[in-house]
């Protein structure tokens, strides 16, 4: 019989979003976050679904076609990107156009926050060495802004 740990069955979670402008949300990923678009379909000339990647991290986004549920999206919906740096994310994105929350700590983590057009909330994490609910703006007075924010 095989052995789980020494050879999985499961390799990913894939976050699978519904949305509803395929090309507001393609403009929010790839030119915002720096996502890449891996595979697409398009079975009738623009990308219905497609498959982006991030590094290691993956997400899926499917258009609706028709019967776009008149509920608000996203609502308690989050996806956790564990990262390197979570406050290089924020400075790439802040130069990207896009309007982050501001980055704190939170469980000995640096956490950026941002929600995509169709409010899926988005964090990036990283582990961080300075007090608990520490805020950005409060670090890089003491720091500076390109300073690293992660443990040793």
């Amino acid at each position: 019989m095989d052995n789980p740990a020494e050879n999985p069955n499961v390799k990913q979670a894939v976050p699978f979003f519904m949305v509803t402008d395929m090309a507001r949300s393609l403009h929010f990923y790839l030119s915002g976050l720096g996502f890449e678009l891996k595979i697409k379909w398009e079975p009738e000339g623009t990308i219905e679904w497609c498959w982006l990647q991030l590094g290691e991290a993956s997400l899926m986004l499917q258009e609706y076609r028709n019967n776009v549920p008149a509920e608000k999206r996203g609502v308690g919906v989050s996806i956790v990107f564990m990262c390197n740096d979570a406050l290089k994310i924020y400075r790439d994105i802040l130069e990207r156009g896009l309007v982050p929350k501001e980055p704190f700590v939170g469980n000995n983590l640096w956490v950026t926050e941002i929600s995509d057009p169709d409010g899926y909330h988005l964090f990036f994490e990283s582990p961080a060495n300075v007090p608990e609910e520490t805020r950005y703006s409060e670090w890089i007075k003491t720091n500076g802004p390109e300073a690293p924010g992660t443990a040793p």
